[in-house]
């Protein structure tokens, strides 16, 4: 009995102990619960739930663009992200993230919630869906080579083969749909990976240090402001039509896409690893190619069965790589 007493005590004074290196001991403990009762299961789903979200990003920005203008809408869905981020930062009395955190969050800031979708919807002016879809396909291999850099891990030569391979199907996808021209949306499709991919490997690894869902609401408060005045600026100057798909459109680029998408996908990123959760992104343009055809009246592509099989391959063998 007086053991039994003795270690709980010690429990209790572990977990009770204050100050700043007890924070330290806070944070590191958080972190390996957080690798143990999080399995592989569960981060992969929670990844794949993002890529889900995602998927429907472009379609969405699409209708979005039938009363907006690409300005406004970029503005007015980070504002309306924020106002829901804050709303729940507010209810759960979330404290100020630490100094040494802000410099991370302005990158997840200028990398997806203002670099990404600015570039993006620029393209699709004269992009298709399915065709930006599948360029951005490649974001899974650029994000995993900016988590290397990052994070100066070097996932195993399987892994990179694997990802490579993946990377070349929707490459070699992209080039037999458009027939291999370079254009303006191109450019800005290829200057959205590379902000894209540094926002995400910073995020992914915030949501180590702090809960998913804290990472993308900050950066979205720390952007809040430069989108206010960015929203009054470009909504006097584009014009606005509403109509049921616009706002449809709007509402889920704001909350779907930028707030829950980012949510979920940073807590699976946190859980499996940066490079492991971005190749479950190489089937996001096969998805964003469904609901282009669903949503859109798109044609799909006859290539993309073969085109999805191949990625679900690739994905396999990146899930199975050890890192």
């Amino acid at each position: 009995m007086r053991a039994q007493d003795s270690a709980t005590a010690t429990r209790t004074i572990t977990v009770t102990t204050t100050g700043p290196a007890a924070d330290r001991t806070s944070d590191t403990v958080r972190a390996g619960d957080t690798a143990r009762a999080d399995p592989l299961p569960r981060g992969t789903l929670l990844a794949a739930l993002g890529v889900f979200a995602f998927s429907l990003t472009f379609p969405s920005t699409v209708w979005g663009l039938e009363s907006f203008g690409p300005w406004s809408l970029v503005a007015v869905r980070s504002v309306l992200a924020a106002l829901v981020a804050g709303a729940f930062l507010l209810a759960g009395r979330v404290p100020l993230p630490e100094r040494r955190h802000w410099a991370g969050l302005a990158v997840v800031g200028g990398g997806v919630v203002i670099g990404f979708p600015l570039l993006t919807t620029l393209a699709l002016q004269t992009s298709t869906t399915s065709h930006a879809a599948v360029v951005v396909g490649l974001l899974p291999l650029t994000t995993a080579a900016f988590a290397a850099l990052r994070t100066r891990r070097r996932p195993s030569r399987t892994f990179w083969c694997a990802a490579v391979a993946g990377a070349v199907v929707v490459l070699a996808f992209t080039v037999q749909q458009s027939g291999g021209a370079v254009s303006r949306g191109d450019l800005y499709l290829f200057g959205a990976l590379l902000v894209c991919a540094a926002g995400y490997t910073e995020g992914g690894r915030l949501a180590r240090l702090m809960p998913g869902w804290q990472v993308i609401g900050w950066a979205l408060i720390l952007c809040l402001p430069l989108m206010a005045v960015g929203s009054a600026v470009a909504l006097s100057a584009e014009p606005v039509h509403l109509n049921a798909h616009g706002v449809l459109g709007l509402v889920w680029v704001a909350a779907g896409s930028t707030f829950f998408g980012l949510y979920v996908w940073y807590r699976g990123m946190a859980s499996i690893g940066i490079p492991k959760a971005s190749q479950l992104q190489l089937a996001q343009p096969l998805l964003t190619l469904v609901w282009s055809v669903v949503l859109l009246d798109e044609t799909l592509p006859l290539a993309a069965p073969l085109a999805a099989v191949a990625v679900l391959v690739c994905i396999a063998v990146t899930q199975r790589a050890r890192s």
